[in-house]
């Protein structure tokens, strides 16, 4: 009663309250009311003292009148309506209005990058690459949709003649920058046998590098097993001479792997007719207390025994074909496939496309193409 007399109810009209009263005479409290013309709902006996009752909100003060005059003691139980959801409104309004408040405030504040980490090799310093940053406009406080990183790569590689590669990403409020320097070739033994370089497998030219030799082919040229890359000479027509070919040729090429795999299965099901006999097993004989002939055409024979006594169980089985679910298991079986192609891959051998076909049938055959790109080139010395 405290809680509720701490609102006006000539304000909220529109609610109901379940009161529990408490008199010597509650028939008489009852009849009060209807005198009075109170609307009383689902009126319930507890005890001989004790009754609960829906009255509307609209009449409470006429019920606190009556409860004064015949000495009853009311208690408010349960509310539900309108008014009570406003006023609980009113009471969180501050609440939610912080939720929504803060919730503005985070999602304003995620569209500025607030910290820019930098991973690079030891001969850039990270300070030379925030500099340059700042000199782009572009620092903690930037807002997102300021940064291109594509365009912050290109402006990177022009601007440092020390960088072989640069990558720059958004995570988040954070701008993160992967730089690679470049580096000087190590000194390396040379063998300087005479040798081209030759193709180790199928596929297409993308890039050729030599440091010797003679490229034969170039970028666009399909080339085969065997086929020679690059002519260990060197020297103009008329006047060349034998060396070790090196380099590398960067090529296209492609794995494939396949497998039949079947869609719908044969399975033996119990038709749930079953046969039972029992029966006393006497150094190695059996004595059959019960026998019913099997006339099952196919079956399941399941024995048990205990001591000297047995039981044979025929379960009658029949073929029931089990429909498949053809694309998830074409897509789990190119999976597979997938992952037994990368495994035997090497490192440095780099996938650029994976493609998942399969030709329907009695048995489905599953096969995954994988593109990559790799260098092709050994020494004929080597094979």
């Amino acid at each position: 009663m405290r809680e509720t007399d701490k609102f006006s109810f000539k304000n909220y009209r529109n609610g109901i309250i379940l009161i529990e009263i408490q008199s010597l005479i509650p028939e008489k409290f009852i009849n009060l009311m209807w005198e009075n013309d109170i609307c009383i709902k689902n009126i319930k006996k507890k005890s001989i003292t004790t009754m609960t009752m829906e009255i509307d909100l609209k009449d409470y003060g006429k019920v606190e009148n009556i409860a004064r005059k015949t000495s009853t003691r009311i208690k408010i139980i349960k509310r539900r309506g309108i008014t009570f959801f406003i006023i609980r409104i009113k009471r969180k309004i501050t609440l939610v209005l912080g939720v929504i408040l803060f919730a503005a405030i985070i999602y304003y504040l995620s569209t500025f990058i607030w910290n820019i980490k930098i991973d690079s090799a030891e001969g850039i310093p990270p300070y030379t690459i925030r500099q340059q940053l700042k000199a782009y406009g572009i620092g903690p406080g930037t807002s997102k949709n300021k940064i291109n990183v594509y365009r912050i790569e290109q402006k990177l590689m022009k601007d440092n003649d020390d960088i072989m590669w640069v990558k720059v990403r958004m995570q988040g409020s954070e701008l993160n920058i992967n730089v690679v320097e470049k580096k000087s070739p190590p000194d390396i033994s040379m063998d300087n046998t005479p040798c081209n370089l030759v193709a180790k497998k199928d596929g297409k030219v993308l890039r050729v590098y030599t440091t010797l030799g003679t490229p034969v082919v170039k970028a666009g040229d399909e080339v085969k097993k065997g086929q020679i890359l690059v002519k260990g000479e060197q020297g103009i027509e008329g006047s060349t001479y034998s060396v070790h070919a090196a380099g590398y040729v960067i090529c296209s090429t492609l794995y494939e792997s396949s497998a039949d795999v079947k869609i719908d299965n044969v399975k033996n099901i119990r038709t749930g007719k079953k046969v039972d006999n029992y029966y006393i097993n006497l150094r190695g004989k059996k004595l059959y207390l019960k026998k019913d002939n099997n006339k099952f055409n196919k079956y399941d024979k399941i024995e048990e025994s205990k001591f000297i006594f047995g039981r044979e169980t025929y379960y009658e089985v029949k073929k029931t074909v089990i429909k498949g679910n053809a694309q998830k298991i074409v897509k789990d079986t190119g999976q597979k496939l997938y992952k037994s192609i990368c495994s035997n891959l090497d490192k440095s051998i780099k996938i650029v496309d994976k493609r998942v076909t399969y030709e329907p049938g009695e048995s489905y055959k599953v096969k995954v193409q994988v593109a990559a790109e790799e260098n092709i080139a050994v020494s004929d010395v080597q094979r």
